[in-house]
């Protein structure tokens, strides 16, 4: 069974950063792309970054491409999403997603084409 566990949201100034992890197992980890999606008050969930399952492609939204860095470590079954100089719209819920595809080629975009998902983690970012 699959398990996304994500981890290191919190409350932080605008301006501030944070870092949160997700910790994955029951999967391959090293052969599955990894995204990162959000989910605001009142409304839909967004794709916000994603990487490729040996970490060398990304993809980005426009709104976070030069403050948010997705990146993963294999070895650790972990990937990461540093999110920097936040802004009151990025509060969310930040959940982690995974494509059991292995070995796609490019990170996707869509939240169709991931197959499993955590919890989320809680962002509230105040002005």
């Amino acid at each position: 069974q699959v398990h996304l566990v994500e981890s290191g949201g919190g409350s932080v100034q605008a301006g501030g950063s944070l870092k949160l992890s997700c910790a994955a197992s029951g999967l391959v980890f090293s052969r599955c792309a990894m995204g990162w999606f959000r989910q605001a008050p009142g409304k839909e969930r967004e794709f916000v970054a994603a990487i490729s399952w040996g970490g060398a492609r990304t993809n980005y939204a426009d709104s976070v491409k030069g403050r948010f860095t997705i990146s993963r470590d294999n070895a650790k079954n972990t990937v990461y999403l540093q999110i920097s100089n936040l802004k009151p719209e990025d509060t969310a819920v930040y959940s982690c997603a995974a494509d059991r595809t292995e070995w796609a080629p490019r990170p996707q975009v869509r939240e169709s084409e991931y197959d499993y998902w955590g919890k989320g983690t809680q962002v509230t970012v105040s002005s």
